[in-house]
């Protein structure tokens, strides 16, 4: 296996603290009689166990030894995996190299960990690559990489040869792309600040991912409508705008935007949640984005700024006003209960014309400024009683919640006045209390 791995070139920079470079180097002091066979065992079930954990963590099945070499595929950044993910396979001499190092990965898939094994008295290859995962709840686990990483990996393993192999990666490359922004669809941002070291910006995968589509919000059909198609728009390469969803208090606006990336994630939408005290980064964020093969909504929740906060002016540099251009595969997208995002005072307006009509003053033009920087506006009002009926009355027969209509409706009505009134997320609230009562 050492050999194997000496030989690769496109991906031989997997790390010296990488599980398959630790494995080889086991095997290849086992194989020259270097080292005692408890020290080996020892070092081998460190590594086994780092399989196992990852395989936890990703929700990895059936055979894990190929699921983490699959994984290694599809998580490497080297200038072929680059090249791949904004044209797909192309004609050139670099073809030859991958094809040699996919060869050399359809070797390792079918390594023989047997003579190891028997001479240490182990059998964790065998079991690991004949595994079952205990049953656990999606939510546990990253379900996005857990379909691509068991898809690709029968794929593979079915490989007759190298070529077959270069063939099924590539497309695996055009199609997703390569590393965590192939294999999951939304993330939020942390910035490392060790005093010893320079600070560093981390994109950390969102993997509990509300499931909610488009077509499930009910009352705000004309919304979600104009919201598909403005982002269907940018999913294209056309003119899209930013979008500011404003209005009452659960009617949608979030789920809405995360909808988003359920719709289309398969054609290469991803989403960046960003919170107010982290706009400083968004500079950093873009430029570490801009020149990949995703569409990128940045999100940003319940956004509204106070009368002495100053951060809403880092967002207005990068939407629209600084030196360097929003990338083009780059839009906003924010959701406030405020139309004009800042809190305003009559203070703003204390300039007054000679005739003593109020007039726009220079404090609340910059203020306002940020507001006019979405080009698209999208209010999402309060149902009427009516309307708020109607949405109980879907919600319950979506659910299987079987009810007297009459007594549901008198039911959602009391539910209504003491949980602040008329709205989608009360209405699905109360439908949760009655499942729940079930």
């Amino acid at each position: 296996m050492y050999r194997e791995t000496a030989h690769l070139l496109l991906y031989s920079d997997l790390g010296t603290n990488s599980i398959l470079v630790r494995i080889a180097a086991i095997i290849q002091d086992w194989e020259s009689g270097g080292g005692e066979k408890h020290e080996l065992v020892r070092r081998l079930y460190e590594q086994v166990k780092r399989i196992l954990d990852l395989s936890t963590e990703c929700g990895f099945d059936e055979n894990l030894w190929q699921c983490y070499l699959t994984w290694v595929l599809m998580t490497n950044q080297n200038s072929f995996t680059q090249t791949c993910e904004r044209t797909g396979a192309s004609e050139g001499s670099v073809n030859a190299f991958a094809v040699s190092d996919f060869e050399i990965f359809r070797r390792l898939f079918h390594y023989d960990f047997s003579a190891i094994e028997a001479d240490l008295g182990i059998c964790c290859f065998s079991t690991i690559c004949n595994y079952h995962a205990i049953p656990k709840r999606e939510k546990t686990y990253n379900r996005d990489v857990s379909r691509q990483v068991l898809a690709l990996r029968r794929s593979l393993d079915k490989a007759a040869d190298g070529q077959e192999m270069f063939r099924l990666v590539t497309e695996y490359y055009r199609q997703y792309g390569y590393g965590m922004f192939a294999m999951n669809r939304a993330f939020r941002i942390h910035r490392h600040t060790a005093p010893e070291r320079e600070a560093r910006l981390e994109f950390l995968p969102i993997s509990n991912i509300d499931d909610a589509m488009l077509s499930d919000l009910l009352g705000c059909e004309q919304q979600t409508l104009e919201l598909r198609r403005n982002t269907e728009a940018f999913l294209a390469g056309k003119p899209a705008n930013n979008v500011l969803l404003y209005g009452d208090a659960g009617t949608g606006k979030s789920t809405s935007v995360k909808a988003l990336i359920n719709e289309y994630y398969d054609q290469g939408l991803r989403m960046i949640e960003i919170y107010k005290h982290q706009f400083g980064d968004l500079s950093a964020v873009l430029s570490q984005i801009k020149r990949r093969n995703y569409r990128f909504i940045i999100f940003i929740d319940d956004l509204s700024f106070e009368e002495n906060e100053v951060e809403y002016k880092f967002l207005k540099a990068v939407i629209e006003g600084g030196v360097e251009t929003k990338p083009d595969n780059v839009l906003i997208y924010a959701t406030s209960n405020r139309r004009h995002l800042i809190r305003e005072t009559w203070n703003d307006r204390s300039d007054m014309e000679h005739k003593g009509d109020v007039h726009r003053s220079d404090t609340m033009e910059e203020k306002l400024s940020l507001a006019s920087r979405f080009g698209v506006a999208i209010n999402y009002n309060a149902p009427t009683p009516k309307e708020y009926q109607a949405i109980v009355k879907a919600l319950a027969a979506r659910r299987g919640v079987h009810l007297d209509e009459k007594e549901l409706l008198a039911r959602a009505q009391a539910w209504e006045i003491r949980h602040g009134g008329y709205s989608g997320r009360a209405a699905q609230q109360f439908i949760h209390y009655l499942m729940g009562l079930e």
